[in-house]
């Protein structure tokens, strides 16, 4: 594995992404009953701003630096607050969070003593940062396992309630491919469960078919969410830099597309980079 989300950690991507996924794990903690959190592709965990490659590509701050310096209304900056709270210290001189939070840090801070999660990384190196940076748990599981195998294998999780996170690099041509197959298995054996797929949108005709092909797999309730934040001019680290990522979301809690209309537009208007934003805020698939 050759990438390293060090270079977009608290990105236009990572600030949409997390703002949704912190809902969602707002959501399912309203109930008492314990849950699980299973991330297939975990990173690092917690990415230091102040790092190297943070500096030479200093992504964050067309995205987490953005909306900590933002006041939203009332309704928006509700929504927000537990996403921002978990984010840390944000150090006013340099204009940025001392660190930023990948999802499994930001699953520790939001999740109960009750709760469980697994976090899957095959990288070495990144696992063995993701364990420094999350420290001592005993609601934590690491695994070097490869992310589809282990989803295969952990659902249903035992709580039988709980979220399951499918957030690869897409390094790899045939990695749509494998998210597809991935969630076709976890589906017919825990199609009661709650996924969230990210994806970057390069390419309008791939991500057509890759649309189709989640539709196809037959399952009800699958929320689509988009956000384009305008071109932008090449930089050191990425001679096309994306201007658009979506989410699927399997499942959703009820609520959560009413939750969705009132951050998109705002999320939008803050991340947009060339004064044309966009954003789309639909069902994949009807719900039931």
């Amino acid at each position: 594995m050759n990438y390293r989300h060090g270079y977009h950690a608290g990105n236009f991507a990572d600030v949409f992404k997390h703002a949704l996924l912190t809902r969602l794990l707002v959501y399912l903690t309203r109930k008492d009953a314990a849950l699980r959190f299973i991330d297939t592709h975990a990173g690092s965990g917690r990415y230091d701003l102040d790092s190297d490659i943070a500096r030479r590509s200093p992504e964050w701050r067309d995205g987490v630096a953005r909306l900590l310096k933002a006041k939203p209304q009332a309704d928006v900056a509700a929504l927000l607050a537990p996403y921002i709270a978990a984010i840390g210290p944000f150090d006013e001189e340099q204009g940025r969070p001392l660190s930023y939070p990948g999802s499994p840090a930001l699953a520790q801070d939001l999740l109960r003593a009750q709760d469980r999660i697994a976090l899957c990384e095959t990288h070495p190196d990144e696992r063995e940062r993701l364990a420094a940076a999350l420290g001592r748990d005993k609601r934590l599981r690491i695994a070097a396992t490869d992310g589809y195998v282990a989803l295969n294998a952990y659902v249903p999780p035992i709580e039988r309630r709980g979220l399951v996170l499918i957030d690869p690099p897409y390094e790899e041509t045939d990695e749509a491919q494998r998210v597809e197959a991935g969630l076709t298995k976890a589906l017919a054996k825990w199609p009661r469960g709650t996924y969230m797929l990210w994806r970057p949108i390069k390419d309008e005709t791939e991500d057509a078919r890759f649309l189709y092909a989640i539709q196809a797999i037959g399952a009800p309730n699958i929320l689509r969410l988009e956000i384009d934040v305008g071109a932008v001019a090449p930089g050191p680290n990425s001679s096309t830099p994306l201007r658009r990522t979506g989410l699927l979301i399997v499942n959703p809690p009820f609520g959560l597309i009413d939750e969705a209309r009132v951050l998109m537009p705002f999320l939008t208007k803050l991340l947009t980079r060339a004064g044309k934003g966009a954003y789309v805020c639909e069902w994949l698939t009807k719900p039931l």
